[in-house]
């Protein structure tokens, strides 16, 4: 499997930058997780980030498709 800057040329900043707000996501999910207990807000953000990931990840997905169906 190819690898996001294999799949995309340098100048596709749009992908680069849903790669780098989805790490952004997980790191601050990562420290959430680590904790023993979270406030209301905490588990409110914990929830939100989550959607956020999944709504990237989608994007991810769909500018990876246009890429395939261009180079087919």
């Amino acid at each position: 499997m190819l690898t996001p800057r294999e799949q995309f040329p340098t100048g596709q900043d749009e992908f680069q930058r849903l790669v780098m707000e989805h790490s952004q996501y997980s790191q601050r999910l990562e420290s959430l997780t680590q904790k023993r207990y979270l406030t209301d807000d905490e588990k409110l953000e914990e929830v939100r980030l989550k959607k956020l990931k999944l709504r990237l990840k989608d994007q991810m997905y769909s500018l990876q498709q246009q890429v395939h169906r261009q180079s087919a």
